[in-house]
């Protein structure tokens, strides 16, 4: 095995012959650490419905009552409405008042990430 650039410093560097052809990185610690925080932010980019998918099971799971439970559940809200969540839970109950709030978040990511996309485009 030859020589090769590292992928983050790009100094030239001799391989392990243990690792082989699969080592990317020379072996200063600051280029394996920014190689793995690269790869992971690339993982996590290209499964983020996994994360999603995830995240609304939890919750509900974090606020279903055991059989035979009584009482209002109460839960922490992310982001402060205003309402009174005791009167809505009882209402409602607290499964459909978790799945709305998920909604909730989930637009006004999109919408935040749309504002930040127009005022970068915007020149003059």
């Amino acid at each position: 095995m030859g020589k090769r650039p590292c992928r983050i410093c790009r100094r030239w560097f001799v391989p392990d012959p243990r690792v082989g052809d699969r080592q990317r990185t020379c072996g200063n610690a600051h280029c394996k650490k920014e190689w793995h925080r690269k790869k992971c932010a690339e993982w996590n980019r290209k499964n983020a419905e996994y994360f999603r998918s995830n995240y609304l099971q939890k919750k509900l799971d974090g606020v279903s009552r055991p059989k035979g439970a009584t009482g209002v559940c109460t839960m922490r809200s992310r982001s402060p409405s205003g309402l009174p969540q005791e009167k809505v839970q009882e209402v409602m109950g607290i499964e459909p008042l978790v799945i709305i709030e998920y909604l909730v978040q989930l637009l006004v990511r999109r919408f935040q990430e749309l504002i930040r996309v127009k005022v970068a485009v915007r020149t003059g």
